[in-house]
């Protein structure tokens, strides 16, 4: 991309001239260096936090999207608070598991690519076309994923065509899958995944979805050490967002708070989690 010498003020030519209303094949053209995965990395292991464990659960009226805080280095915790979801746009989220720094940066770029769709095209791209996008993110990733830099995410949102929730799982290659009820990814995944299938009804109400993950990600840390469980203590707790045909809504911490301490309780008196504590 030439950059303006002359001190005009002016844009570049290439901001004025119509293309694609793809913001990432727009940047693959003019300054293709600039994409997460385009740039060269250090000889050598690389060393990067990582975030672990994402969880969504759907209910009659929309989809609830969870993470844990912890993210890890190693045998290290290297962050006890980092925020691993995200609003994609107004009607759909990220969670974000593996490469922290990436993911995040990801993350960004598919919010700006969505904004740049609605506004060269005046329209939303359907929550299909939203998770086809991503996963040519996730696909252009590639070749830092077989570095070890990976980012997996889970998608979801609001489809207003279909009027419901829906769950959208990737792995490094960009393969997407839809998932039906619940899902899970990162570390802690196949504990979590397990909790949920447990506790998981079609007919659970808002509140009950949202005390689901919870549980879930509650589990997940009791047997992943790279997961982190609600930390009273210092007042961290699992990010809880839900999404309906009125929107995006992350759960205050006051909401978070009290729905972590409820699970906590419960899981004090009775360890082994009956179904019964997700009533």
């Amino acid at each position: 991309m030439e950059p303006n010498t002359r001190g005009t003020g002016r844009l570049p030519a290439a901001f004025l001239t119509p293309g694609s209303s793809s913001f990432i094949d727009f940047l693959a053209d003019h300054s293709p260096e600039l994409l997460p995965g385009n740039r060269k990395l250090p000889e050598g292991i690389v060393e990067a936090p990582h975030g672990t464990t994402i969880v969504a659960a759907t209910f009659p009226g929309g989809v609830v999207l969870a993470g844990d805080r912890r993210a890890t280095m190693g045998n290290m915790i290297a962050q006890r608070d980092i925020e691993k979801v995200f609003p994609a746009d107004e009607y759909s989220a990220v969670g974000i598991a593996g490469t922290a720094g990436l993911a995040v940066e990801m993350v960004k770029l598919f919010q700006l690519e969505l904004e740049h769709f609605e506004k060269v095209e005046g329209a939303t791209l359907s929550l299909e076309g939203k998770a086809n996008r991503l996963s040519t993110m996730i696909r252009s990733n590639l070749g830092m994923a077989m570095q070890g830099l990976a980012v997996v995410p889970l998608f979801a949102g609001w489809d207003e065509g279909r009027e419901k929730g829906r769950i959208f799982s990737y792995d490094v290659t960009g393969g997407r899958s839809e998932e039906h009820g619940y899902a899970a990814t990162g570390s802690g995944s196949i504990f979590a995944r397990g909790s949920m299938k447990k506790l998981y009804r079609e007919d659970l109400t808002e509140q009950q979805a949202t005390t689901l993950v919870v549980q879930a990600l509650y589990d997940a840390a009791d047997d992943d050490s790279a997961t982190g469980g609600p930390d009273l203590a210092r007042r961290i707790f699992p990010i809880v967002t839900v999404i309906t045909d009125e929107g995006f809504r992350r759960l205050s911490e006051a909401e978070s708070s009290e729905l972590a301490r409820s699970v906590t309780e419960r899981r004090l008196e009775q360890p082994d989690g009956p179904r019964a504590a997700l009533l």
